[in-house]
């Protein structure tokens, strides 16, 4: 188990979800956390948890499309808990709304596009720079950006998205290699389908299962899942391990496209 013992730790979008399980695990491993997200109800039960088994957590509002709150998250954790040695770029900007609309370049407003870019894609640049100008004053620290298999693979749905998260993987390598000398570690997660609560309230049971069918694990990952990759890149034991892309998706993008069928056809489970 990797030891997070007395690391600090920004972790956006923290309220639910992968950004929830992993400040709960990273506490567990001994970090304080700053749950950073725009729920401020749930930033603040998530904070409560980790109080309730000792450890150290605060919360605090952030909306990813405003530069302001980004930079004042990272100085509230500095300023709480006196660095900031880990930071979790989680949080994307895709409401409900905004990803009906996602369905391809034809159809999706110029307005929506943009939105996305300046949440997702902005918001996460931002988060690195001012995790950067942090992490410099005391010697580097670890960023873990979230992305997604779709923006490894095409998917025929949801451009903005895809294009958003494909270019963090970008944004992930100029980090690494550009303060890599300077003590900072910058990785990029990427995973296929996560069983969080938005998921199964937002997308059809069918459509999971047909994720579900393309994964070398044969199911869809769980929070914890993820959370452990994170807390495993945000650790020493990582120390070797700098301008990556994980794909955390069960082998869902390893394969060729006809994996599932073919499996089918040789009577295969």
């Amino acid at each position: 188990m990797s030891s997070l013992h007395d690391k600090i730790a920004l972790i956006t979008g923290g309220g639910s979800g992968i950004g929830r399980a992993t400040a709960l695990l990273m506490a567990e491993r001994g970090a304080a956390v700053m749950i950073a997200g725009t729920n401020r109800d749930a930033g603040a039960a998530v904070a409560s948890e980790i109080h309730a088994m000792g450890g150290r957590a605060e919360s605090i509002h952030m909306d990813l499309r405003v530069e302001a709150d980004i930079k004042a998250a990272v100085e509230a954790t500095v300023a709480r808990f006196g660095r900031i040695d880990i930071l979790h770029n989680n949080a994307a900007y895709a409401p409900t709304h905004v990803l009906g609309e996602d369905v391809d370049i034809l159809s999706i407003s110029t307005e929506t596009w943009d939105a996305v870019m300046a949440g997702t894609l902005r918001g996460t640049m931002l988060g690195c720079r001012y995790g950067v100008i942090e992490m410099l004053k005391t010697g580097g620290g670890a960023i873990i950006n979230t992305t997604s298999m779709y923006g490894v693979s095409a998917f025929n749905r949801m451009p903005a998205y895809s294009v958003s998260k494909g270019a963090i993987h970008i944004l992930t390598q100029h980090v690494a290699t550009r303060f890599g000398r300077r003590g900072i570690r910058c990785n990029a997660i990427a995973p296929s389908m996560v069983r969080t609560p938005m998921l199964e309230a937002a997308v059809p049971e069918a459509f999971i299962s047909i994720n579900e069918d393309a994964s070398l694990t044969g199911r869809i990952a769980d929070p914890d899942d993820i959370a452990r990759i994170v807390a495993f890149l945000a650790s020493s034991d990582a120390a070797h391990l700098t301008g990556q892309i994980i794909h955390a998706d069960g082998g869902t993008t390893a394969h060729l496209a006809t994996y599932a069928d073919t499996r089918r056809f040789f009577g295969e489970e």
